[in-house]
């Protein structure tokens, strides 16, 4: 149909139906919807330059088939033991973020999972995008005041010790509430050295 069956056209044999192209273009297949066929699906082959015979098994359970455009269309299920590396998880777990030298900071939860900054005077870092339940660690020198700020936000310190600006530290800051204009943030501070015997 359509062509020779060799160099073009569709043949049609027990069990197997092949689709091939003399145009300069992919074979397709159209698939169109059940009113007035207004609308179509199209499955096409890869092209030549991708020098392709895979073979496409459907599944065997009944459901939809998700493309890459697709969104929220993958279950827990889907995803395999163990199948997500942590390069796939997205900056606020994964990134270092350099916040170099001044008085104020963004700190921006969703860009960096560490944080690392130095004071040059008294210095405020105003926090944004944070997720309940996640974790950052900063790592800040400089013999100033420091201020945490978010508007409508709370800051709890854990423990007694205090921001050291003599030495390094380390701050580690956790959102136990991520309530809009209501944040709850709790944090710790702890001096540290270089020491390979812990």
């Amino acid at each position: 149909m359509g062509g020779d069956g060799s160099t073009g056209g569709v043949t049609v044999d027990d069990g197997s139906i092949q689709i091939r192209s003399n145009t300069g273009n992919v074979a397709e297949m159209r698939l169109y919807c059940e009113v007035s066929n207004a609308h179509f699906q199209t499955i096409k082959a890869a092209p030549h330059s991708a020098a392709s015979s895979a073979v496409l098994v459907l599944p065997t359970a009944s459901g939809d088939l998700v493309g890459t455009g697709d969104t929220g269309s993958v279950a827990t299920a889907m995803v395999a033991d163990n199948g997500i590396t942590h390069d796939k998880l997205e900056n606020r777990y994964t990134a270092l973020s350099a916040l170099g030298t001044g008085s104020t900071f963004a700190l921006d939860f969703s860009a960096a999972s560490t944080f690392t900054a130095t004071a040059n005077a008294a210095a405020t870092f105003t926090f944004s995008n944070a997720a309940q339940g996640q974790v950052i660690d900063l790592i800040l020198t400089g013999n100033y005041t420091i201020t945490f700020s978010e508007t409508g936000s709370t800051f709890n310190k854990v423990g007694t010790t205090d921001y050291d600006g003599t030495a390094n530290n380390l701050i580690q800051i956790v959102c136990t509430d991520d309530s809009s204009g209501s944040k709850i943030y709790h944090y710790s501070i702890g001096t540290y050295t270089s020491d390979p015997t812990p």
